[in-house]
């Protein structure tokens, strides 16, 4: 639900005159710190926005259409800004005439200061509206598994600790208590609680950075909270919450106990190609960071593919075979270069390698006539590949485009069915530049958790570039032929697809980690992470 405020129609300015534009705020909840629980409006408004003022890290913002990223929490003078401040600062850019939106940790009308800054474009005579976001208030403890309400505890009460001089007994019954601002004071919240007649044994659970992959739970009571969480290491900003429902997480904790949680994962990919896989391995709890191994460049005689394109415009072609996502994307650059579009492609039979080619070409409007039902791989496309007729195929082309380091499996397959293959080279593959120093240094040291390697070249580039992975990090390979290659290059391969598919190989890592958590579960062990191992030289396969 959104609520706007309604402003008068604007006068019409007398001729001559200047008036100042008027922009817009939208004081937009950003949610508790997982930028998926945006609402659908807060991500549009962000999409349309030309000012964003906020206090939360730039990455935690979700991609804007180039608005302005404006921190709302210090000034030009590295002071942090008041309230009041703030909101002359909202002000001012609204007055330019912009398209503001004020992203507020959680919801702008809890426990925030969108009220006040409201107020001021109120007297200030600027339209905005209000996007309610999901509260860290009920969001933490549902993430950490600790429900607020059951049945035999229906009242809840919040109290914002912080700096306020807050009377304990007043919170001295059995309701369940959620204390915001809780870190640095604990120990005084739970004597105060303690000496106002609760039990020094009262579950508590206090969860920092809740619904974010480094969410961290500490369940204790209120005689032991300030030790333990001092020996956790817990920092803000964290949720506390006092009472029985807390013996509930055992048997609800669901977000920590994902079999991934935590992990970071490396992906040798860009993150356009690895954008579906980013989302799949976030599922699973872990985050991945992409590592480009490849950099895609024209073909260094072009001639060859302007010959082929104009041959597929006059009708050369029966068949063009994609093989790759990248394929599709120089076709169609060429395309763009000569002004054609998808028309082009009428009356040609269209095969694409895999399913993700296939949806690379669907966005160009266009429906693959051939996918492999079996192997996602040249060879699979082989299999399905019709031998050439010539009583039913009035010619017996077919345009190939591909990389300049691709395999000849394809070509030589479609000539033993009899096709013609016109074999073109749309773009050259070469070795990315290294990455940043501090990702090198991950690498080698073992902070990353897991390797997804996609193919052999990713296996060679990373290694060419950054170093060999340290060697407690899991390797995990997308087929026969990528384990190979890390294999003749000092890896050992921990998990191997069964399909050549990048959501396969996500799947196969993530029950990996499941078996291996559950291993420790077993043994009576704490379940760590592989960052967190560091065996002095790697079990054998």
């Amino acid at each position: 639900m959104t609520i706007t405020n309604a402003m008068p129609a604007p006068s019409t300015p007398s001729p001559g005159s200047r008036k100042a534009p008027r922009g817009h705020v939208s004081f937009v909840g950003a949610g508790p710190g997982d930028a998926s629980l945006l609402t659908v409006r807060a991500a549009e408004l962000l999409a349309q926005a030309d000012v964003v003022i906020t206090e939360l890290p730039e990455q935690e913002i979700l991609v804007t259409n180039g608005a302005e990223i404006i921190d709302g929490g210090v000034g030009e003078d590295g002071e942090q800004l008041t309230h009041a401040a703030r909101a002359r600062l909202v002000v001012r850019h609204a007055k330019t005439g912009a398209n503001v939106v004020r992203l507020i940790s959680g919801d702008p009308f809890t426990y925030a200061t969108g009220p006040e800054e409201a107020s001021a474009c109120t007297k200030a005579g600027i339209g905005f509206e209000i996007v309610p976001g999901i509260s860290s208030v009920s969001a933490v403890p549902a993430y950490a598994g600790v429900p607020l309400t059951n049945r035999t505890h229906r009242e809840y009460s919040v109290v914002s600790v912080g700096d306020s001089n807050v009377h304990w007994g007043d919170h001295a019954g059995q309701q369940t208590l959620v204390l915001l601002s809780a870190v640095a004071r604990i120990g005084e919240a739970a004597r105060g609680l303690i000496e106002a007649g609760r039990s020094p044994e009262t579950p508590v659970a206090m969860t920092r950075v809740g619904t974010t992959t480094e969410q961290t739970t500490v369940v204790s009571t209120l005689a032991d909270i300030a030790a333990d969480a001092k020996a956790a290491g817990m920092t803000a900003p964290a949720i506390t919450v006092v009472g029985e429902v807390v013996t509930m997480r055992e048997a609800l904790s669901w977000f920590e106990t994902k079999p991934l949680y935590g992990w970071r994962i490396l992906v040798p990919r860009t993150k356009e190609q690895s954008a579906g896989l980013a989302t799949r391995l976030r599922g699973y709890g872990a985050i991945s960071e992409e590592v480009p191994t490849i950099s895609v460049e024209p073909p260094r005689n072009p001639q060859q593919m302007d010959k082929a394109v104009r041959g597929l415009v006059e009708g050369r072609y029966e068949w063009i075979a994609f093989t790759s996502v990248n394929a599709v994307k120089a076709v169609r650059e060429k395309f763009e270069e000569y002004g054609l579009d998808a028309r082009a492609f009428s009356g040609l039979k269209v095969a694409a390698v895999g399913d993700k080619t296939a949806e690379a070409i669907a966005t160009w409007g266009i429906r693959a006539d051939l996918v492999p039902t079996g192997e996602q791989s040249a060879r699979g496309l082989l299999e399905d590949w019709p031998p050439y007729d010539d009583l039913l195929d009035p010619i017996n082309r077919v345009f190939l485009p591909r990389a300049d380091i691709a395999t000849e499996t394809l070509v030589a397959g479609l000539i033993d069915l009899g096709w013609e293959v016109d074999d073109v080279t749309a773009y050259r593959t070469v070795r990315a530049a290294p990455p940043p120093a501090p990702v090198r240094e991950a690498i080698k040291t073992g902070k990353f958790d897991a390797v997804m390697f996609t193919s052999s070249s990713t296996v060679r580039n990373l290694v060419g570039i950054a170093g060999k992975p340290h060697t407690s990090t899991i390797i995990a390979c997308i087929g026969p032929a990528t384990a190979k290659t890390a294999e003749e290059h000092g890896l050992r391969v921990d998990v191997l697809a069964e399909s050549p598919s990048v959501d396969v190989l996500a799947d196969a890592l993530a029950e990996f980690g499941a078996a291996r958590r559950l291993a420790f579960l077993d043994a009576g062990e704490p379940v760590t992470k592989p960052s967190q191992r560091r065996p002095s030289t790697r079990r054998k396969a």
